[in-house]
């Protein structure tokens, strides 16, 4: 309770200082900060911009295209979401991602690089002696598995979400290589996947930046929102004109149907959590052998200040509130799946796993009771042959999308990028398989929906960013 209070305290220090910064520009706000000093940065993060966004930034009212406000958003989130899912993602099955950083950008050379060593993924031990399709007891011999900074049975999150027999994983893995993946699948097979522990390698800044990060974005919104070539977003680094046409972007964004403006507002969302990440744990200083790392009010205030921004970053930031009401339906929608008896998150310690089924069905429990949901059914709802072939556009621009992460220049920023791409790309799988969601049967598995373990990761881990 203390240090709940303290972090409170902190964060109107941290807006004081924002306050400071625009009356006193010879101060600067990383002095103003280190002078507070009342608590540990990272407690005091996500207070911070909770003050910065509300009360420096009027960040308030309804959001478009759905009939929540953002009080809603944020009472539900701060008092009976997140800290579940926190403590969730911190759970062995959760922590460990297998992800393959060495596929090379099918579009471009990759000339990108970071400007300092926190740019790099340190991946776990190679599990080897086991098919990777599976995690189920029997199929992950504790002989057979490495660990990964600690004595950790990893073998056990070899994953697809089965008990079944290893001849049943055969039919299920043929079945994963048919369905219609919203994402790039990683070759799991590859010599060159491997595991990450994500609590050892968080999401924060690592220096990428400039052309190599621009053209990333650049060629996600240009080329895979929907967009004619004669519109430029606002602020585009990339744009002939700056991306001063704002009038003319946003008269286009409102003339798209309903899926397309959905899509861009989701590209965004995720764009704006990446950089929300880069501004909450910057390296502050660098010495005695030791980083700081905290928040950046300035590097924040540049990125979603509407005065620095030409009203830009409210927008962003509601963006980012749409996408988390999205990854939220989904989690309510996939609950079934979840709530069947013969589930199991396996890691081989049998108390553990039951205890984070129970954390996750509380979180979906939670989930459930959201009175403010999207409504997807309004989505792809119009003549049959239309609405097919626009989800079909819809998911083959987003696994694009999922294809351009590989061309990202840092190995960290990548790593992030994908899981959080993949996370998004399963809630749309989710939204868009509602009637087989519905079918499933209580004691057996079904061939009509089923969720890999990455997918299950990406999912939480991405909703918890």
């Amino acid at each position: 309770m203390i240090g709940r209070t303290l972090s409170i305290w902190y964060g109107v220090f941290t807006c004081l200082a924002v306050i400071s910064g625009r009356l006193y520009p010879e101060v600067s706000t990383h002095t103003i900060l280190k002078q507070c000093n009342l608590v540990s940065l990272k407690l005091a993060t996500l207070y911070l911009f909770l003050l910065v966004c509300w009360w420096c930034f009027q960040l308030t009212g309804v959001l478009d295209d759905c009939f929540c406000d953002i009080e809603s958003i944020d009472s539900f989130n701060n008092f009976k979401i997140y800290p579940r899912v926190k403590r969730l993602t911190e759970r062995d099955f959760f922590r460990y991602y297998r992800v393959n950083l060495k596929r090379p950008c099918p579009f471009w050379p990759d000339d990108g690089h970071c400007s300092n060593r926190d740019c790099n993924v340190e991946p776990c031990p190679e599990v080897r002696g086991q098919p990777l399709s599976s995690y189920s007891k029997a199929a992950a011999p504790v002989s057979d598995v490495a660990s990964c900074e600690r004595p950790t049975d990893l073998g056990a999150i070899n994953s697809t979400l089965s008990n079944q027999s290893k001849e049943a994983f055969v039919d299920w893995d043929r079945h994963d290589d048919a369905q219609d993946h919203f994402c790039e699948i990683d070759d799991e097979s590859s010599p060159d996947a491997a595991y990450v522990d994500l609590l050892l390698n968080p999401e924060r800044y690592t220096g990428y930046q400039g052309p190599s990060a621009w053209r990333v974005w650049n060629s996600i919104y240009e080329e895979n929102c929907f967009k004619p070539r004669s519109v430029y977003r606002p602020l585009n680094p990339l744009a002939p004109t700056r991306g001063e046409t704002r009038e003319g972007f946003y008269n286009w964004l409102e003339g798209l149907c309903l899926e397309k403006r959905v899509f861009y507002r989701l590209i965004s969302g995720l764009h704006t959590s990446i950089n929300m990440h880069l501004c909450s744990q910057y390296l502050l200083d660098e010495g005695w052998g030791k980083s700081v790392w905290g928040p950046n009010v300035q590097e924040f205030r540049q990125r979603f200040d509407p005065a620095e921004t030409k009203g830009e970053g409210t927008r962003r930031l509601k963006n980012l509130y749409f996408l988390y009401l999205i990854e939220l339906r989904a989690l309510s929608k996939v609950a079934p799946y979840f709530d069947r008896s013969f589930i199991n998150l396996y890691t081989g310690n049998n108390q553990e796993d039951g205890a984070t089924k129970d954390l996750l069905l509380q979180i979906f429990n939670e989930t459930r009771a959201f009175p403010m949901h999207f409504d997807e059914s309004s989505m792809f709802a119009g003549k049959k042959l239309e609405a097919k072939i626009l989800k079909e556009e819809f998911r083959l621009h987003f696994k694009n999308i999922s294809r351009i992460m590989d061309c990202v220049g840092c190995s960290k920023c990548r790593l992030w990028g994908k899981l959080q791409t993949q996370g998004l790309g399963t809630a749309l799988k989710i939204l868009f398989s509602e009637k087989e969601i519905q079918s499933l049967t209580e004691n057996s598995p079904s061939s009509a929906f089923q969720l890999t373990r990455q997918e299950i990761v990406a999912l939480l881990n991405g909703f918890g960013r």
